[in-house]
């Protein structure tokens, strides 16, 4: 999944003096420690994918009700973030990872009682699982900054990124093996069954996702214990002088006058929920008889190859916008996963099964890139930015909901058309501001 946190700016003066007065401490068990955090909120993001068929099959769901899963867990970015931002001023970075583990591995444990209790207690248990990488997120992006070199700050990014990237392709994989490895009955065989039966049925497929969420719990608690001794150097912020005039020049200006924020802040909103909607009804959509007519077990293996295909297309990518302007290099991107979701939509077999599979790849460069250019050019108001850009996050909760109540209307597969509209602004986006880099370019050059 895309790596839905923001990390700190490698040439911050103030985090560049810490990392140097910490140089003779080893870094590498600390780094290690960190990019495993990466990779396990990856997995952890991704394992909704299995979860919500199979909790639709196993509790007779709608869709809109089986999409209450995103709702919860991607809503926690949307309340939490702002107050995970005041907890971690005040307890400190370290401590503030340690609680958002610890926050996490709650909320997997939750998980057990929830097995045998019903879908409210499950939805609980994402929304705290969520609080907690929420609160890990916000505390734990800065160190990958400061463990080492600020030369090398940028090649430490990439590897923790691509170790979420990693969590989220085999998270499927291996949640589709653990907890799909049985046959989910239809709502029709479901309902033929007394009301003990029901029962039975339900308590049998629920219980399996408690072994794997016990496990994932403890070692969420043992990375909480090895976080809690590592030896991190110590993050303190002090505004250098430029910077606090930069902001007294700014103070009285709004964050919302900034237009491009605005249609970025927009543009994070529908991506995240656009590319979280996919993901979400893959293994229903891989199902269909007229797609692949899949187990949910089989579709979970391709679940692992769509967010796998965000991960390669973040190294092409990266060759490509080297040569190429991010804003004509994402609404490139936009405009061929409008043409593979309709494939998808009007298409049937293997084709549309590989197409709509195909949208991973074009996700690969969406996030960072409409993130970087939203916060072009604001200066003192970067920080303000960014936080309003993470609220957005919020889109991952309701478009999947927007999409689950049209799939109870006009059927699944006529629902990918709330994704077409996703990508559709994320291709104005992309050409807006492939005009103004030009325009730039232009008058630098003049």
């Amino acid at each position: 999944m895309a790596n839905f946190n923001t990390s700190v700016d490698a040439s911050n003066p103030n985090l560049a003096a810490n990392s140097a007065s910490s140089s003779s401490t080893s870094t590498t068990g600390p780094l290690v420690i960190v990019t495993i955090l990466f990779f396990m909120w990856g997995l952890l993001t991704s394992l909704n994918d299995v979860l919500i068929p199979h909790l639709k099959a196993i509790y007779t769901l709608s869709y809109v009700q089986a999409m209450l899963v995103q709702f919860c867990f991607f809503g926690a970015y949307f309340i939490v973030s702002w107050p995970a931002g005041m907890l971690i001023k005040r307890i400190g970075y370290q401590r503030g990872a340690v609680t958002g583990l610890l926050i996490a591995a709650s909320g997997c444990a939750l998980f057990y009682p929830a097995a045998n209790s019903g879908y409210a207690l499950f939805l609980l248990a994402f929304f705290v699982l969520a609080s907690g990488i929420t609160i890990l997120q916000v505390a734990a992006n800065p160190y990958v900054t400061i463990l080492g070199d600020a030369k090398t700050a940028s090649s430490r990014l990439t590897l923790t990124q691509a170790f979420n990237s990693l969590g989220t392709t085999i998270g499927p994989a291996v949640g589709g093996m653990l907890i799909l490895s049985g046959a989910l009955l239809g709502a029709d065989q479901i309902a033929a069954m007394s009301a003990a039966e029901q029962a039975a049925h339900r308590a049998k497929e629920a219980a399996t996702v408690q072994g794997p969420y016990l496990a994932l719990a403890a070692a969420l608690a043992v990375l909480a214990i090895l976080f809690a001794f590592a030896r991190l150097p110590k993050i303190e912020h002090g505004d250098a002088p430029e910077a606090s005039s930069a902001i007294a020049a700014q103070a009285t200006t709004s964050i919302f006058a900034q237009r491009h924020l605005v249609l970025g802040a927009i543009g994070i909103f529908l991506y995240v929920g656009g590319e979280v909607s996919i993901g979400s009804f893959l293994i229903n959509f891989l199902g269909e008889a007229n797609i692949a007519a899949l187990s949910a077990a089989d579709a979970a293996h391709y679940v692992s190859y769509y967010w796998g295909g965000a991960m390669v297309g973040r190294f092409i990518g990266f060759a490509v916008m080297r040569s190429v302007s991010p804003g004509k290099a994402l609404a490139f991107n936009a405009a061929a996963s409008i043409v593979l979701i309709l494939t998808a939509i009007f298409g049937h077999g293997s084709l549309a099964m590989w197409a709509i599979i195909a949208v991973g790849l074009c996700n690969s460069i969406m996030f960072p890139t409409i993130f970087s250019m939203a916060l072009h050019k604001l200066g003192a108001l970067t920080g303000q930015g960014s936080g309003v850009l993470c609220m957005a996050i919020v889109g991952g909760a309701l478009v999947p909901f927007a999409q689950g109540y049209l799939a109870d209307q006009i059927g699944l597969q006529m629902s990918f058309y709330i994704p077409v509209v996703c990508y559709a602004y994320i291709l104005f986006f992309g050409w807006k501001y492939a005009g103004m880099y030009n325009q730039a370019n232009n008058s630098n050059h003049s």
